[in-house]
């Protein structure tokens, strides 16, 4: 389950870099922000 969340928090971080890119600064950051929650830092908050 810990790779799965790991896996979501890469694609969450990277289609947040991406908006940024687009000039989309709000979504982009939300999208980092959800990313860094669920990543492997924030595995704990699931588990």
């Amino acid at each position: 389950m810990a790779f799965v969340l790991w896996i979501l928090a890469v694609i969450l971080v990277v289609s947040g870099i991406v908006a940024l890119f687009r000039k989309q600064l709000l979504w982009g950051i939300v999208l980092i922000v959800v990313g860094l929650a669920v990543g492997p830092g924030g595995v704990s908050i699931f588990t």
